[in-house]
């Protein structure tokens, strides 16, 4: 087994492999903010937070900018969960100050809200409408740009890139900062909605590991939560796949450092070495989610906004989920299930076991860490209601997301009926905390 020293060395070439000097990551970093914002000129508009815990970040990110001769404009950052209107309010700065570079510092509600609001203020309603085919009502909103490669289509029919982002990650969580994805969410129906291109991948990055020395427990659970569920469910996907080596080699050296740094951190919560290692396990699971795609944990947490942090949510789904693909992902099971072991939350010997046993004996090990944690195994638990189980059902059979399911490790398909034939039993087993109820699709079984 290898030592902690030795994961955190293999995650920093990992991560240098991958993005090279476009990524800074470790402790008092901060100062790099201005050189890679200079890189794309004078003129910056800094998106951040105005509270007392990003004070200190904050001033230095301002010195860095000042000291490399740039001129910015400060506006506020996002709320929880990306509400659509900190997005309108943030474009509505973009297009009126018109910088050279933004510069975002904030969790992933933040950096995802600037990527969108990018979006909006590059192109126009008119420009919707004709080269997307949107009726001039919702053309000038940001729901034309919800799905995959919607944004590289209008960047090659205008001839315009968006405005470069520096984005300055504060949370380990859901590497905002390193990925392609941005989610936004409507507060009026509690649905969250995700735009993925690789448009929006920041043009640089920064993580100062040191700015979450002073999270609170409940993000440093979510966080941690949310790194694991990027990591497993791309591993999940993975089978036959020309990236499951890397996507394994990610999970053995990712999911071990969340879960050390996790147990670290529940007694000693400014542990600097656990709060790096929980910063390099998390950025892995961004690059997770670069090579491969999430599923059904993903796409249930974005119905849950309103009673579920998303790491919680897709912590609690990915138990049940586990044990619903459990016939085709043997090898992974494997694979974590001795990390689970290593770490203390499986007591079986998972190499004798195989098939649904081997499923169910990760799927009860998941169940133990969210315990450990002090997260609620059941959504039931969790505060959710049977109105969420129906708003997860109806957004599963969204035409959208047709393809997403088809591409899980055992494919649902909506128009033969598996949504409510397999979905709606899993998730009544997740609102009841019922691993037993969980029902395998036949010929799997």
């Amino acid at each position: 087994m290898k030592t902690t020293e030795e994961l955190m060395r293999e995650a920093e070439t990992l991560l240098k492999d991958w993005k090279g000097e476009h990524y800074v990551f470790g402790c008092s970093v901060l100062n790099s903010v201005g050189k890679f914002a200079r890189e794309f000129g004078r003129k910056i508009l800094l998106v951040g937070s105005s509270s007392q815990w990003a004070f200190k970040s904050m001033e230095e990110i301002v010195r860095s900018l000042e000291e490399n001769g740039l001129s910015y404009l400060k506006v506020s950052g996002a709320r929880q969960n990306t509400p659509r209107e900190d997005v309108y309010r943030i474009a509505l700065q973009i297009a009126m100050y018109k910088p050279d570079a933004i510069v975002a510092f904030g969790g992933g509600s933040t950096l995802d809200a600037v990527k969108a609001s990018n979006i909006l203020a590059t192109f126009t309603p008119y420009e919707v409408e004709r080269f997307l085919g949107i009726p001039w009502s919702g053309a000038c909103t940001i729901d034309p740009y919800f799905g995959t490669g919607i944004v590289s289509k209008m960047k090659e029919a205008t001839g315009r890139d968006l405005t470069p982002m520096v984005a300055v990650q504060a949370a380990s969580s859901s590497s905002s900062h390193l990925t392609k994805y941005s989610n936004v969410t409507d507060p009026v129906t509690g649905q969250k909605k995700l735009i993925v291109d690789e448009a929006i991948v920041p043009k640089r990055a920064v993580f100062d590991y040191t700015v979450t020395l002073t999270a609170s427990e409940n993000l440093t659970v979510d966080g941690g939560l949310d790194g694991i569920s990027h990591l497993w469910e791309v591993f999940m996907g993975a089978s036959g796949k020309p990236y499951f080596e890397k996507a394994k080699r990610l999970v053995e050296v990712g999911a071990r450092l969340i879960l050390r740094s996790l147990k670290t951190l529940r007694s000693d919560p400014t542990n600097l070495k656990a709060r790096i290692g929980l910063g390099l396990g998390t950025d892995l699971g961004g690059y997770a989610i670069m090579i491969g795609g999430t599923s059904g944990p993903h796409l249930g947490s974005f119905s849950l906004v309103d009673v579920l942090t998303h790491g919680r949510a897709c912590g609690i789904l990915n138990v049940y989920y586990t044990l619903f693909f459990s016939p085709v992902i043997q090898e992974q099971l494997k694979t974590l299930g001795l990390i689970l072991s290593e770490e203390g939350f499986i007591v079986e010997d998972v190499s004798k076991l195989e098939g649904l046993n081997l499923g169910m004996a990760v799927a009860k090990g998941l169940m133990w860490l969210l315990e450990f944690l002090k997260v609620p195994t059941s959504l039931k638990n969790a505060g959710a209601s049977v109105e969420h189980m129906n708003r997860m059902l109806n957004a599963a059979k969204d035409p959208a997301l047709r393809m997403k399911l088809l591409n899980m490790p055992i494919p649902l398909n909506p128009e033969k009926g598996d949504i409510e034939n397999y979905m709606k039993p899993l998730l009544e087993a997740a609102f009841r905390g019922r691993l037993e109820d969980v029902k395998i699709m036949e010929g799997y079984a």
